[in-house]
C-alpha cells in the first residue's frame, strides 16, 4: 500500500539513513545524513530501529498527504510542523491517519531536519544503503531528491501503544554561532602561523555550503614557506578541514571520496552535526582538542542516545 504523497518537495528532500560504507575506492561517498543525533532520534521516537531511511529536509520542509495510519516525527532544525494546518511539536511522535496532510515550514534556527515514518521509508537497498546520492543519481527515491507527485512507501510495522517525547534537556540548540571541536592534522606539518590563526580566528559559512562541503570566509591561512599549494590526491573523511591555495579554509562532508589540498585539521564526529546545522551567514570558531577528548565525546552522544532508549522503553 503506497503511503505519502508529496504535494510539494520542500527546498532539498533526499531519502538518507547512516550511509554507504566501503566504496569510497570506487568513487562512492559515504552520503548518509549530516546530523546522526537527530536521525537516530527520529526513528527512535516512531519505533523504529536507529539506522531505518528517513527524510532530510533542508532549509524548507515538503508538505505530504499521509495515505495510511502511521506514526512521524520530526527533529533536527526547527521548522514548525502541522496536521491539517494545526501546530504540533517536534521531537515528540505523532499519530497521522489516512487523509491527513502533514506541512513542515522554513527553518526558523538551524539548516536540516529528519521526518520519520513508522516503519520506515520503503526503496530499494543499493550498495548496502538506502541513502541518496544525488550526484552519482543511484539510492533513495531514484537517485534524486523528492519531487511534487512522487509517492512513497513505508514499510508495514505495529503503531505505538503511546508517544514519546525527547526531554527537553536532551534536545540539541543549533546556535548561529557556533563552536567546532578539531583536531590537528593530518597534514598540520604544512602549517606553522596557519595552525594558531584557524583556532584563534572567526569564520563565516558563505553560501557555498551543501552535502559535498561548507566554503568559508575569514582570515587566511596560510602554508608553511617552501611547503607545495596542493598535495597528491587522497581520500577523506567528513570533517577534513583543507586549505586550498586561496588560503580559506573548506570543510568536507558526506558526498567528496578524495581531497587535493592540504589538511590543516579534522572535525570531530561528534560536531559534524553542529557545522551541518550552520546556514550561510552563520559564523564558526574552531577549538583545538585531542583525541582522547573526541573519544569521551562520542562516548557521551552515545550514552544520551542509550538514556532516550531507556526513557521511551519504561514508558
Amino acid at each position: 500500500m503506497n503511503a505519502i504523497k508529496v504535494l510539494a518537495p520542500g527546498g532539498y528532500t533526499t531519502i538518507q539513513d547512516k550511509g554507504r560504507f566501503g566504496f569510497q575506492h570506487m568513487g562512492i561517498p559515504v552520503s548518509g545524513v549530516l546530523d546522526r543525533f537527530a536521525f537516530a532520534l527520529a526513528n527512535l521516537l516512531v519505533g523504529n530501529h536507529e539506522n531505518t531511511a528517513v527524510m532530510e529536509l533542508t532549509v524548507m520542509g515538503p508538505s505530504i498527504e499521509i495515505r495510511k495510519e502511521m506514526d512521524i516525527a520530526l527533529t533536527g532544525a526547527k521548522m514548525g510542523i502541522t496536521v491539517n494546518e494545526n501546530p504540533v511539536d517536534q521531537w515528540r511522535s505523532i499519530r497521522v491517519k489516512k487523509g491527513d496532510i502533514v506541512t513542515i515550514g522554513q527553518v526558523q534556527s538551524g539548516c536540516r531536519a529528519y521526518l520519520s515514518f513508522s516503519g520506515g521509508i520503503s526503496v530499494p537497498e543499493v550498495m548496502g544503503s538506502f541513502s541518496t546520492y544525488v550526484g552519482g543519481k543511484i539510492g533513495g527515491f531514484k537517485g534524486r531528491p523528492l519531487q511534487k507527485d512522487d509517492i512513497i512507501e513505508t514499510r508495514d510495522t505495529p503503531l505505538l501503544s503511546t508517544g514519546w517525547a525527547v526531554p527537553q534537556k536532551l534536545i540539541p540548540a543549533y546556535p548561529s554561532h557556533a563552536v567546532i571541536r578539531a583536531i590537528p592534522g593530518p597534514q598540520d606539518d604544512y602549517f606553522d602561523t596557519g595552525l594558531k590563526t584557524l583556532f584563534q580566528s572567526e569564520y563565516m559559512v558563505t553560501a557555498k555550503a551543501d552535502r559535498m562541503g561548507y566554503r568559508l570566509q575569514g582570515d587566511p591561512i596560510p602554508i608553511k614557506a617552501g611547503m607545495p599549494k596542493s598535495i597528491v590526491s587522497e581520500p577523506s573523511m567528513p570533517g577534513s578541514i583543507q586549505i586550498p591555495p586561496d588560503e580559506q579554509p573548506i570543510i568536507l562532508l558526506v558526498e567528496q571520496t578524495v581531497g587535493g589540498y592540504a589538511k590543516i585539521a579534522t572535525i570531530i564526529s561528534s560536531d559534524l552535526p553542529v557545522i551541518s546545522q550552520t546556514t550561510p551567514g552563520d559564523t564558526i570558531r574552531f577549538e583545538k582538542i585531542d583525541l582522547n577528548t573526541a573519544h569521551g565525546l562520542i562516548i557521551e552522544e552515545q550514552n544520551k542516545i542509550n538514556t532516550i532508549k531507556e526513557i521511551f522503553s519504561n514508558h
